[in-house]
């Protein structure tokens, strides 16, 4: 319920609230077709609470403070948020850590962290008198839409690769949204939604784009730091595809500074597979920009993007709050779902698993140190890709029904 303006995170430029108004009018003449948006605005607050908001329940009315809403009342019932940040003791004693701890975001109601974002876009849209809201997504981001469009009474309608998994594809649908498959890759999803929005008139939620997706992002940044206070995590470890969910966290911790809630902000370590690594390749470079990977490829679609929208913000957090970026094999992340889920009851999708990946892989290039304290946001449930996660164990074959075959197996 804070008062807020939008500033352009490129020129400074403010402008006050406006649904037509999504990114810079001067920056965005910059932009290139395909290419990573310019001219992302991101809200800023006056006023922000010198108190911690009550996070007894995962109401979102209880952040609203912290959020660019007119009326608590604004959010639809969803229960978006409030997941559980647990410590995993077990993973850490293997990794050589000291203190390590799991925020797991695949409890959403739809299994993801997207929730958030797609939350307070939906909040926006009624306050604006919109009905119907669109996206292009992998999957998780449309799934995160038709879910709270349903809570909301919004339509939605998602762009989506065909390569899309099923277990999402079948979850939008049964929300009730409007799929539209599209022959092409996310980024062709991509332009597709910005033509028909711009056509249709429909209220866009496309990560990078509209400004409320980081903002709602970063109420996960927020949650981590209540639960832990009066500790702050030395380092969050973040799977990275467009490089919103980063932008979102690194936001959520400047307001708690900004608000002398917390007297430091984490590192951000940025996680992406090897065959989808723009913003990895960028931040290697020195770069403030990313170059887009053409036939970008992954087990973990969530993070599978030839152009990173969000990589100009994205590599500016990661600079500011000392952070890193690392890339990680599709084999090193199917490994981590098994070692993910059997130490910590936590099933994780590929780009979720992909955490723990880099974090191994931070270790080993001496990004981070075994006497820090480590959070891995795991973005996503892996009941949304089971195909990808049977291919990281061996699945046994029947035994007859005695305990003779039985004591036979176990003794394999």
């Amino acid at each position: 319920m804070g008062d807020f303006h939008l500033r352009c995170s490129e020129c400074g430029r403010e402008y006050a609230e406006d649904p037509a108004r999504l990114v810079c009018e001067a920056c965005s003449g910059m932009q290139e077709p395909g290419g990573s948006t310019r001219g992302v605005l991101e809200v800023e607050m006056t006023g922000l609470p010198e108190r911690w908001p009550d996070f007894g329940s995962s109401d979102p009315r209880f952040l609203a403070d912290f959020l660019p809403v007119k009326d608590p009342q604004s959010f639809p019932v969803f229960a978006a948020g409030g997941t559980s940040l647990m410590r995993a003791r077990r993973l850490a004693g293997e990794r050589g850590l000291d203190r390590l701890w799991i925020k797991d975001d695949s409890r959403n109601p739809s299994g993801s962290t997207k929730d958030r974002a797609s939350l307070l876009v939906a909040a926006k849209a009624g306050e604006y008198g919109l009905d119907t809201v669109a996206a292009a997504s992998t999957g998780n981001a449309g799934t995160a839409l038709a879910a709270v469009g349903a809570a909301a009474d919004l339509a939605a309608v998602v762009f989506v690769p065909a390569t899309a998994p099923e277990a999402k594809l079948v979850q939008m649908l049964s929300y009730g949204a409007r799929v539209i498959p599209v022959d092409g890759t996310y980024d062709d999803a991509f332009e597709l939604c910005l033509a028909a929005c711009r056509e249709f008139g429909w209220y866009n939620r496309n990560t990078a784009l509209n400004p409320f997706t980081i903002e709602g992002k970063k109420t996960a940044a927020l949650e981590i730091a209540r639960t832990m206070a009066p500790d702050v995590p030395d380092v969050v470890v973040i799977p990275t595809g467009d490089g919103v969910i980063l932008a979102g966290v690194a936001k959520g911790f400047a307001d708690l500074a900004a608000s002398g809630l917390i007297d430091r902000i984490p590192r951000l370590l940025a996680v992406q597979p090897e065959g989808s690594a723009a913003i990895v390749r960028a931040w290697a470079a020195g770069a403030h920009d990313s170059e887009p990977v053409r036939g970008a490829h992954s087990i973990a679609d969530s993070l599978t993007v030839e152009a990173p929208r969000n990589a100009r913000l994205c590599l500016r957090r990661l600079r500011e709050t000392g952070g890193a970026a690392v890339s990680v094999s599709d084999a090193e992340i199917l490994s981590s779902i098994p070692r993910l889920a059997s130490r910590t009851g936590v099933f994780a999708e590929p780009a979720a698993a992909a955490a723990l990946a880099g974090l191994a892989a931070a270790l080993k290039a001496g990004l981070v140190d075994k006497t820090e304290s480590v959070v891995l946001l795991i973005t996503g449930s892996g009941l949304k890709d089971v195909p990808a996660a049977a291919r990281a164990v061996t699945r046994p074959g029947p035994v007859e029904p005695t305990l003779e075959a039985v004591s036979a197996r176990l003794a394999l």
